[in-house]
């Protein structure tokens, strides 16, 4: 095989926690570096919906993540490409992700949409997962034949596949193309489908290796592996110990291997320190994880504590098109009236472009069904997650976590 190590995106690991498996750390990537831990908005489309990119990296991302069945979808992989990369399409100088398209492939065809179950249960796999909804994808060992969302065509997924959209969108961090089940798949088909991710992994690091060499021309790609298993300790450590001796071996033959590992799937929000604590123990200790769809305060902490590094979730800006605000005192509906002459800043101790303009004003634009209430709420919103992990990163760094931890989630949710 030939050599395709060369650019590969790196990871320092720098400050580690006294506790847990916390630490910070610096993912370099060709088009810049991410400090550790950080979350990262989700531009779906090529778009954080409702804000420009240059606002997304003044209020401090450093890097977003967008959906490789969305942009394969409309306007094409090949746009994109033609474009110059992700990041070039989209006007975004910074490091960028892409994930395989399995999450959105498997909860539109099954009919959860936008929401996955996070309650354990069990229902006969063949069901229909949402009533009344057509079931609109069909997993095989192959892969996975679906219908578009946007006009009902016919179109197929499989690793390869989803290797080439992601080597043409051209993010410098991709992920490998899984599975998705959820908390009510039966143990039974939670072991066929994680062996299905498996051989999928294979068939996944295969096609990046003969693409990184065949694209030679663009900046090298780093695929990250992502880990199933749903609530089962067993499977969650048997995925975490497969999908690092398939990197390893893939090394050792001359391939890129995997430069990190993405934890994926339904998490139940009692267990997911849990779980990725039986991850990260499998896991080697040099490489980046990610995990995908977390963003609220408490999960966040927790993550940070059992050793994610990097984590993304659209529920930021979506609560804030809905006029759902986050503060330091908990989140807050700005649509309320007790909102309607409240000449306060979002947030007084967040310090970020949309200070500058009152609560009352937000309501306001709400009210009047004023796009910009959307662009402020979500530009707020976006910072305030941002600063807080950021925060987080800078106590490791100082010794202070525990207290920075305690007072922030003794504030947010004081009130509940």
């Amino acid at each position: 095989m030939p050599d395709v190590t060369a650019s590969q995106t790196r990871f320092t690991v720098g400050t580690r926690m006294d506790l847990g498996l916390g630490r910070t750390g610096v993912i370099s990537t060709p088009h810049g570096d991410i400090a550790t831990p950080a979350f990262i908005p989700v531009g779906t489309k090529a778009t954080v919906k409702t804000v420009v990119p240059e606002a997304v990296a003044q209020l401090g991302a450093q890097a977003v993540l967008a959906n490789a069945y969305h942009l394969y979808l409309q306007p094409g992989p090949a746009i994109v490409d033609a474009a110059g990369g992700l990041g070039a399409f989209m006007n975004w100088p910074g490091p960028t992700y892409t994930d395989s398209g399995g999450f959105q492939v498997m909860s539109l065809g099954v009919g959860f949409k936008k929401v996955i179950e996070m309650t354990a249960g069990h229902r006969p796999d063949d069901e229909k997962i949402a009533e009344g909804k057509e079931r609109l994808a069909a997993v095989d060992d192959d892969g996975v034949t679906f219908k578009s969302h946007i006009d009902g065509t016919t179109h197929r997924f499989t690793p390869e596949l989803s290797m080439q959209i992601q080597h043409q969108l051209g993010a410098d961090i991709i992920f490998a193309f899984d599975e998705l089940t959820t908390l009510m798949n039966t143990r039974g088909y939670q072991e066929n489908s994680l062996e299905r991710t498996r051989l999928w992994a294979i068939r996944c690091l295969a096609e990046h290796n003969r693409l990184s060499v065949e694209r030679s021309h663009r900046p090298q790609q780093s695929l990250w592996g992502v880990v199933q298993g749903a609530q089962y300790e067993d499977l969650r450590r048997k995925a975490a110990r497969d999908l690092a001796e398939l990197g390893a071996r893939d090394e050792a033959d001359g391939g890129k291997g995997f430069g990190g590992f993405g934890i994926g799937g339904a998490l139940e929000k009692d267990n997911l320190g849990t779980i990725v604590g039986w991850v990260n123990a499998k896991l080697p200790e040099d490489k980046p994880k990610h995990l995908l769809g977390i963003s609220e305060p408490d999960d966040i902490f927790v993550a940070i504590e059992n050793g994610i590094d990097t984590f993304d979730c659209v529920s930021p800006t979506r609560v804030a098109r809905n006029g759902a605000i986050y503060t330091r005192d908990g989140r807050v509906n700005i649509t309320n009236a007790r909102f309607r002459d409240d000449f306060s800043p979002l947030d007084a101790e967040l310090s970020n472009y949309t200070t500058q303009y009152t609560r009352a004003y937000l309501h306001h634009l709400f009210k009047a069904k004023e796009g910009l209430g959307a662009t402020l709420a979500t530009l707020h919103n976006l910072s305030f997650v941002v600063e807080m992990v950021d925060g987080a990163r800078r106590a490791i760094d100082d010794g202070t976590y525990p207290e920075y931890r305690d007072d922030f989630l003794g504030r947010y949710y004081a009130k509940r």
